[in-house]
């Protein structure tokens, strides 16, 4: 490292979680933005199946992770700044390409490489914050940073909607990579390299096979990443279909984006209060916690959806349930499967990532295509991917709730190394 880049004492403990949020967003705005859009971009393409227009969502997740698995090997090998500028370019590039799309194959073949340079993102923010936190302070840092994250999905569907008054959908590109310029000069100019010179790997075909290796056998870390994967499969189904929701079943029209940002905002509700509880009560308790009222929750979404049409109050009032518990579960979680493997963070990262996008994109878009005019399809996802979570984590446990980790959750302030 140069004597001119940054280094971590230049970067406050309120700066580095608006960065590492900002860098995250990127991904939610990526998908978020393009919600009030989908009808325009099916009526330009000629696109007649109403579903379909869901792919412009769906292939940037599957590009997003699949990539993921390269972008781990690779920050582990050259550290996480190279790879993530590369990644931060890839997306802005294809954003600012998208606005030329001659044909809606096109656009989808640019939606998923900006996914591809997104991954980047989503591997190295986590890696980042591993490499420098752990214990119950990384999961009071991943909370806050969800917590400043979560303004883009609060405010991305109304600003597409802003957008849309102001000139076509191509100006959404247009604004994504304007915005993706401006988060990478910030980190180029500000973020240092946080990885630590002795945990660099070579970049050899058995020393990949042997960081992968190193998570995928340990219990608590991979069923605690397959947890997350069925968080986001089922949170994914709900976003394919909300524009469907929201406005075909219940006519929301242009008072979706604030139904959503309603949602999202009740995420960020719930990561700001685990950021304030989780040192006292640890991860453990309070996703374990989460999980059960989770499933709960979405039980009787079903039970109510079976019975019929569900009133609107009654639909957003349980749904509302289900994103505080899916928030508070989420950062646990994910901070949980990372938590023993500091020393492979990057591989961690990418191999949790791609379980998590790729398995989420592929429940959710089973979710999302079965969408039939009601409501029953996703509270079913909701259901079923809460079960699952559940047997996630009584596996990972060894089938106990509520317990303690000495070896892990504590309140370690040496960057958990």
């Amino acid at each position: 490292m140069s004597d001119t880049s940054p280094t971590t004492r230049d970067l406050s403990r309120v700066e580095f979680i608006i960065l590492v949020a900002g860098l995250m967003a990127l991904n939610a705005l990526a998908i978020d933005v393009m919600l009030p859009a989908l009808p325009y971009m099916g009526e330009a393409f000629g696109i007649s199946h109403e579903n379909e227009r869901q792919f412009v969502v769906g292939v940037y997740m599957f590009g997003f992770g699949i990539a993921q698995l390269a972008f781990g090997p690779l920050t582990d090998r050259f550290g996480r700044r190279g790879p993530l500028l590369v990644g931060l370019a890839i997306y802005l590039i294809c954003a600012f390409a998208a606005t030329f799309a001659p044909t809606f194959g096109a656009l989808l073949a640019l939606r998923f490489v900006q996914g591809m340079g997104a991954a980047g993102t989503r591997v190295i923010a986590t890696a980042v914050v591993r490499d420098k936190f752990s214990g119950r302070e990384m999961a009071e840092i991943m909370s806050l940073t969800f917590m400043v994250f979560m303004a883009i999905p609060i405010l991305a569907p109304g600003i597409g909607q802003l957008i849309l008054l102001a000139g076509p959908w191509q100006y959404i590109f247009l604004f994504m990579g304007g915005l993706a310029t401006a988060i990478s000069l910030w980190a180029f100019f500000r973020l240092p390299e946080t990885m630590h010179p002795e945990y660099r790997r070579p970049l050899s075909f058995g020393s990949i096979v042997d960081g992968f290796r190193i998570v995928v056998t340990n219990r608590v870390a991979l069923f605690y990443g397959l947890a997350g994967t069925f968080l986001f499969g089922a949170m994914f189904g709900f976003i394919s279909a909300s524009q469907q929701i929201f406005v075909e079943i219940y006519g929301l029209g242009p008072y979706f984006p604030v139904a959503f940002a309603a949602m999202a905002g009740t995420i960020a509700v719930a990561q700001f209060i685990n950021s304030r509880v989780v040192r006292r009560f640890g991860m453990r308790r309070l996703s374990h916690t989460a999980a059960l009222v989770y499933l709960g929750a979405a039980a009787i979404l079903v039970a109510v959806a079976l019975m019929g049409p569900v009133p609107f109050p009654v639909f957003f009032g349980l749904l509302m349930v289900i994103q505080f518990f899916f928030g508070w579960a989420a950062s646990n979680m994910n901070s949980l499967s990372m938590e023993p493997l500091g020393n492979v963070a990057g591989t961690a990262a990418s191999v949790f990532g791609f379980t998590q996008t790729v398995g989420g994109a592929l429940i959710g878009t089973y979710i999302g295509q079965h969408f039939n005019g009601t409501i029953v399809p996703n509270a079913l996802g909701y259901a079923t991917m809460g079960a699952l979570v559940l047997v996630s984590i009584l596996v990972a446990e060894k089938g106990k709730l509520f317990g303690v980790s000495p070896q892990y959750e504590t309140h370690h302030d040496d960057g958990g190394h």
